[in-house]
């Protein structure tokens, strides 16, 4: 099983940015933790970060038939990106998306995702640990489909 781990813009500055909302981990800490679950669980990680919506539609685009499952935190482009929607509807690949932070306790246009219409599960409002859960969500759902 191998599974895409895709963060958005500004993901990259964890452990810079707005610590009071996204705490003082930073990135590379939070790729340790997700390969950590990844290797218990048995599970290929593959990691890709970008600031650019374009990037971010190839390297979905690119995942078509090498990827089982994708886990997303658009980060900015939720509340924006119907072309990120678009390439996750386009690949039919399985995806949960994560926020670290609670969207629905933020700024009111944060509220609104276009990403979760192609995602089977967000996890919002846990950290790092949304990830864990996405990753673990996704295993299940794969097993549950191979039967």
């Amino acid at each position: 099983m191998k599974f895409l781990i895709i963060n958005g813009p500004n993901l990259n500055m964890l452990g810079i940015r707005e610590k009071n909302i996204y705490g003082s981990e930073t990135y590379e800490g939070l790729l340790a933790y997700i390969r950590k679950i990844c290797e218990q669980e048995g599970i290929e990680a593959e990691f890709y970060q970008s600031n650019h919506e374009g990037d971010i539609v190839d390297r979905i685009q690119a995942a078509y038939g090498n990827i089982d499952g994708i886990v997303i935190n658009p980060a900015a482009y939720t509340h924006t990106s119907v072309a990120i929607l678009d390439a996750l509807k386009a690949v039919s690949i399985p995806a949960c998306e994560v926020h670290l932070s609670n969207i629905y306790e933020r700024e009111e246009f944060r509220h609104h995702s276009f990403i979760s219409a192609a995602c089977i599960k967000t996890f919002y409002g846990m950290g790092f640990e949304g990830y864990k859960e996405a990753v673990l969500c996704l295993k299940k759902y794969m097993e549950e489909q191979s039967g």
